[in-house]
């Protein structure tokens, strides 16, 4: 008879891996998020509303700036200087070979 809290739950993975490769893809994907989305376009499109306002969706943007936008410029200021941190690591972190989780070499 075996303990099962002596088993873990998910077998351990190969040592060895390269992390630069999810640094580079998280790091890219937060810039683009962030500064792409919740900054460039954001100002792009309350720049481009006309005075009355314009319907997107569910959402009427307005040529003037409010909380929720200046909210989503922040937040997007936030996540594309994570974003280049990670791409940072990813430049500082030795390298490693390609390991895929669970796949035998």
């Amino acid at each position: 008879m075996s303990d099962l809290s002596d088993l873990p739950a998910v077998p351990p993975e190969d040592r060895g891996g390269d992390e630069r490769i999810g640094y580079r893809a998280g790091g890219i994907f937060l810039i683009v998020v962030g500064w792409g989305l919740g900054i460039i376009v954001n100002i792009v499109l309350h720049r481009m509303a006309p005075a009355s306002g314009e319907v997107l969706g569910p959402w009427r943007i307005y040529p003037s700036l409010g909380v929720y936008a200046l909210g989503l410029v922040g937040l997007g200021a936030v996540a594309g200087v994570v974003g280049v941190f990670m791409l940072w690591l990813a430049q500082r972190s030795p390298p490693g070979k390609l390991v895929l989780p669970g796949y035998s070499y």
